[in-house]
């Protein structure tokens, strides 16, 4: 079992290896505008409400676990 999950974790960093994408090229020309540009990701404005989810479903089924072995 332990050799399985070795060649489970070295195909995996393989992957990520090969696969990685490569950086984006430089724009041409000079440094361009100076405005703050787009968010990081579509996401940003809800990260906390995401963390709160994350935290309530990880409680929920913490209790639901907890309830089920004793």
């Amino acid at each position: 079992m332990k050799l399985y999950n070795k060649i489970i974790f070295i195909l995996f960093l393989g992957a990520g290896l090969f696969l990685r994408a490569e950086e984006p090229p430089l724009p041409p020309g000079g440094g361009g505008g100076v405005g703050p540009g787009a968010p990081a990701s579509p996401v940003d404005m809800y990260v906390y409400v995401l963390a709160i989810v994350a935290l309530a479903l990880i409680a929920y089924y913490q209790r639901k676990v907890q309830k089920n072995l004793i």
